[in-house]
């Protein structure tokens, strides 16, 4: 466990890209659209571009969405009182992992494993 103060500056860092990322939702959600088919209006190269975009738009949401979890899931470790332990091996995560990304589970040994 760390201590209340490593604690309150991660759940800060946490509620603050929470709040962002959910203050993006509509915007994200929006490029993610269907493209509509109506050729008078949309040539053939431009209808293209806009399925790209659209399939950029999904990816970009699916991303998102998989981080508001893991910070959720974060958040959720703060208040058992597990937060900044390795979900593999309870040894703590190192100080600097977790400024690099506060919703990181893994201790870098394990991380290391679970990557290779």
């Amino acid at each position: 466990m760390r201590n209340e103060d490593d604690i309150q500056h991660f759940r800060q860092r946490l509620e603050a890209e929470l709040a962002q990322l959910e203050g993006t939702a509509g915007t994200r959600r929006s490029g993610a659209d269907t493209v509509e088919l109506d050729q008078s209006r949309t040539g053939r190269l431009s209808r293209m571009d806009a399925l790209q975009g659209q399939a950029m738009a999904r990816a970009t949401e699916a991303r998102a969405v998989e981080r508001l979890r893991r910070i959720q899931a974060a958040l959720r470790r703060m208040e058992a009182g597990e937060y900044g332990e390795c979900v593999d091996c309870g040894e703590s995560i190192a100080r600097g992992r977790l400024e690099a990304n506060p919703a990181v589970t893994r201790c870098i040994h394990c991380a290391e494993k679970a990557e290779g």
